[in-house]
């Protein structure tokens, strides 16, 4: 019978071969073939391990040539045989040919000719075949081919080793150069055997990084194969066995090697991945030298289809739309080490665990002294690393996240607590996963997953690159070195404890911070680094709504707007690096005083969004001034804490004020600077010699340490010096910074304000700061008048005053305090004449009508300038009275 369309699939020796036919729906069944009337040398056979007598075989001499020769000539071609007879065991012998029929080249008649096979003895019959057989061994004879050459043969006994002396060193010896190899046998799709050139090791090589269905070997030496199992072998034993291979040796696992198999056409490794055949396992991935994420992308590849054993599979995400798998969100909050709390665009608040990582935790039972609570952040090692790592690196900042599973809700057990539902994920700013890079410091460990467990980080590889890392150069939690201890005082509420250190930290002026809590609008917990303690901290100079409050059998409504004031005050500082001010401490032994976030004070932020209003203890403060007008902006918007504000008439205002005198104790100022909405800036003439004084030792320090071109890095709110037109070097106040060319700074001695380049500015040296001598120039309005809306009037009034009264000494008297700053009568110290009665007897300005009693003779006196102004038709009058109806028009308000 002729079987044609075989293919050479295995050759056992010279004169067996197993064939196959095509796979139809799955691999082929296979037919050993024994070739007729011919025999060549037997090859090697290593003792059976159970029989503790037998010995290694060896090679007989022209086996090993022979068996090559037809593996050259036949793996991988199609055959077609013929089977002559069969034995009662079931071994079939016959004749096998190349090609499509039996005029193809006879196989055994070729091995004959080339002396590497004898014709059997006693087949003396006289047919066709035989007479052939015998016609090619005369030949070979005759040309001393192979079996007939000179000599025993000897040379084609190979010395063939079935066990290698130091696998580890074998391996490292040949520093990853490929190996030349044939592939022996294949025992399931990602393991085999292979006989290593030029020196016949003989060796298991395990595939590395991957792992595909096996055969379970039962009890009663039966095997049964795991799904898809004989499909990986037949898929690897179609392409490899006993092709001429190369092989990378990666590793070793006991005898077993761990290497990549390369085939001129293709990396049987990523082949059965991506064809669904195999897993990566994380055990031998890491030394797969051409790197893991070609094998997860692999793996990737046949998850997404669903390919053979990945048949069931549902991705962790899978129940995720596209928009939750993948998202940029600003971070709020680091909880410990391993989570943090982002901001969505729709304004939710998430939070994300790092995937697969596990922050530091206490090792040992006894560590933990019972009578102490523990604070985890300051007790455990290496957590107040991490978390001060992510805090610097994050807070504030928008981070790209993907999320890898959920880890769902599990119940308490005994030992463990009950988890709520988790969301883990990949978190990375500017390119760098955080969990890697906080592995890599040592401040988080990896966690280890069963084989099958998908819920896992997508970075998994690196993670465990970056903890081996980490453990080889003895990094934070794998250091030899002490651990560092945190030993932070809770001053929190403890009133003798905070008495003790208030005048210290009075004295300290502005301290540095980090805000550790946020209790509400106007109450934190700050940690302060230099003192390495905690302490409750109240904003000053303020009242904020009140939270919700649950005493034992009362629950007390929080006010109006207490939730967003605390929301406010988280957003902008939580977390944060912060200044702040201590002026004071309440009996409960809690701190009160400023704190600055990025140079600007929260309490003022507070009132200027309509979450709090101005306390009247804040009137000492420097703050006030900004305090008020911040309130007077928020009243007008009439939102929030001002949503049922009625502004009162003017009359009911001041009470008070009725049975007062007019008080006039005019002291010398010098005005420095006059600003477009005609108010000015004053120096104190009495404290002017101090500032000279100051300027002067100022200049001269400057002068012999000049600051560094450069070097200053200006923050909105700091105090500076700033180099004037004039070359010279005076105190200013940074209040924007639009770029580094453009920064706009207030002269705080004299009001004027300028936008210079930051090379202009300097640090102030503390010696000269406004501690040492306060701020000189104060700013004023004019009482009594109203300054004209329409620009060109408003000019024509300030060119006035400028022209009057700039860098000029007059005398001045506070009238009365408004929002934004205190009006004032100035009067030109030689005529003693009233500045601002001239500007409304020159038709410059109205007058601004005031009820109270003391002010009535002033008032008469500014109405009569007016109306001589108007009957002269001067300046703003010249058209008349343009205050009637359609006043509105002009854009004038009476």
């Amino acid at each position: 019978v002729v079987h044609n369309l075989h293919y050479g699939d295995t050759v056992l020796s010279g004169c067996a071969i197993i064939v196959r036919g095509q796979p139809r729906g799955g691999p082929p069944p296979e037919r050993q073939i024994n070739l007729s009337n011919i025999r060549a040398g037997n090859l090697a056979r290593r003792a059976a391990a159970t029989q503790p007598d037998a010995k290694d075989t060896p090679d007989e001499p022209w086996a090993f040539p022979a068996r090559e020769f037809l593996r050259k000539k036949l793996i991988g071609k199609e055959v077609c045989f013929t089977i002559e007879n069969k034995t009662p065991q079931g071994r079939e012998y016959g004749m096998i040919y190349l090609g499509k029929d039996t005029n193809g080249e006879n196989i055994a008649e070729s091995l004959v000719a080339e002396g590497l096979a004898t014709r059997r003895e006693g087949m003396r019959a006289n047919n066709p075949e035989q007479n052939r057989l015998s016609e090619c061994e005369e030949q070979a004879k005759a040309a001393k081919k192979g079996m007939w050459s000179e000599g025993n043969g000897s040379h084609t006994i190979r010395d063939l080793k079935y066990t290698i002396e130091n696998p580890r060193h074998f391996v490292d010896s040949h520093h990853q150069k490929p190996v030349n190899a044939i592939i022996e046998h294949v025992r399931d799709g990602s393991v085999v055997r292979a006989l290593l050139l030029p020196d016949y090791y003989l060796v298991t090589v395990m595939l590395s990084g991957i792992k595909c269905p096996t055969f379970r070997r039962e009890a009663d030496g039966s095997e049964t194969p795991e799904p898809f199992a004989a499909e990986a072998k037949f898929f690897t034993e179609s392409r490899l066995l006993q092709r001429d291979v190369q092989i990378i040796l990666e590793s070793c696992h006991n005898q077993n090697i761990l290497g990549t198999i390369l085939h001129p056409n293709g990396n049987i490794t990523e082949l059965l991945l991506k064809e669904g055949f195999a897993r990566c396992v994380d055990w031998s991935i890491a030394v797969y030298t051409r790197g893991a994420e070609k094998l997860r992308a692999a793996e990737r590849f046949a998850k997404e289809r669903r390919l053979r054993i990945w048949r069931d599979y549902v991705a962790p995400t899978a129940n995720l739309d596209q928009k939750d798998k993948q998202f940029v969100a600003k971070v709020m909050q680091v909880l410990n080490a391993d989570a943090i709390v982002v901001k969505l665009n729709s304004g939710d608040y998430k939070t994300i665990h790092l995937s697969s990582i596990r922050p530091p935790r206490l090792e040992g039972e006894n560590t933990q002294d019972k009578n102490k609570k523990l604070r985890p952040l300051y007790d455990i090692p290496y957590m107040f690393e991490a978390r001060e790592f992510l805090r610097k690196k994050l807070i504030g900042k928008k981070v790209n996240v993907t999320v890898d599973y959920i880890r769902p809700a599990s119940p308490a057990t005994e030992t463990v607590p009950a988890f709520s539902e988790r969301t883990c994920a990949t978190v990375t700013i500017g390119g760098i996963n955080i969990a890697e890079a906080l592995v890599s410091k040592g401040l988080a460990t990896v966690i280890r997953y069963r084989q099958d467990d998908d819920q896992r980080s997508s970075h998994y590889d690196e993670l465990l690159a970056a903890e081996a890392r980490a453990i080889k150069n003895g990094k934070g939690l794998h250091s030899k070195k002490e651990v560092p201890i945190h030993r932070v005082a809770d001053i929190s509420g403890d009133t003798q404890k905070a008495k003790q250190f208030l005048p210290f930290l009075q004295r300290a002026g502005r301290s540095e911070a980090v805000v550790e809590y946020v209790f509400s609008g106007s109450r934190l917990k700050l940690y302060l680094p230099k003192e390495t303690c905690l302490i409750t901290f109240l904003l000053a100079g303020i009242e904020c709504p009140r939270g919700a409050r649950n005493l034992p059998g009362l629950v007390q409504e929080g006010e109006p707007f207490s939730e967003e004031a605390t929301l406010f005050t988280k957003e902008l500082v939580l977390q944060r690096e912060v200044e702040v001010e201590v002026e004071s401490m309440d009996k409960a032994g809690n701190f009160i005083g400023w704190l600055h976030i990025d140079g600007a004070n929260l309490s003022v932020l507070l009132v200027e969004h309509a979450l709090s209003k101005v306390h009247f203890t804040a009137e000492r403060s420097s703050y006030y001034k900004s305090l008020l007008s911040a309130e007077e902006a928020a009243k007008q918007k009439k939102e929030k804490v001002w949503a049922h504000y009625e502004e009162q008439p003017v009359e009911e205002v001041m009470p008070v004020l009725e049975e007062k005198e007019r008080s006039a104790s005019y002291k010398p100022v010098f005005v420095t600077e006059i600003t477009d909405d005609l108010h000015f800036y004053v120096q104190d003439v009495e404290t002017g010699t101090q500032l000279e004084k100051l300027m002067e030792n100022m200049r001269n320090d400057i002068a012999s340490h000049p600051p560094v071109e450069g070097s200053y890095a200006p923050r909105r709110g700091e105090f500076c010096i700033a180099k004037f037109v004039d070359g010279e070097w005076y105190r200013a106040r940074v209040e924007k910074v639009e770029s580094p060319a453009k920064i706009h700074v207030f002269y705080i001695d004299y009001g004027n304000r300028e936008v210079l380049p930051s090379t202009r500015l300097g640090t102030l040296p503390p010696a000269f700061s406004t501690r040492v001598l306060p701020a000189q120039a104060t700013e004023y309005a004019f009482a009594f008048i109203q300054v004209p809306q329409d620009d060109d009037a408003r000019t024509d009034a300030v060119d006035s005053v400028v022209r009057d009264i700039q860098n000029t000494q007059c005398l001045l008297n506070v009238e009365h305090l408004s929002a934004g700053c205190p009006h004032v009568t100035l009067q030109f110290a030689d005529s003693k004449g009233d500045v601002g009665l001239g500007l409304v007897k020159e038709g410059l300005v109205m007058v601004e009508v005031r009820k109270e009693k003391q002010f009535q003779k002033v008032i008469t006196e500014y109405l009569n300038a007016q109306e001589s102004a108007k009957s002269a038709r001067l300046n703003l009058w010249r058209y008349g009275d343009f205050r009637a109806d359609d006043a509105d028009e002009f854009g004038y308000s009476r």
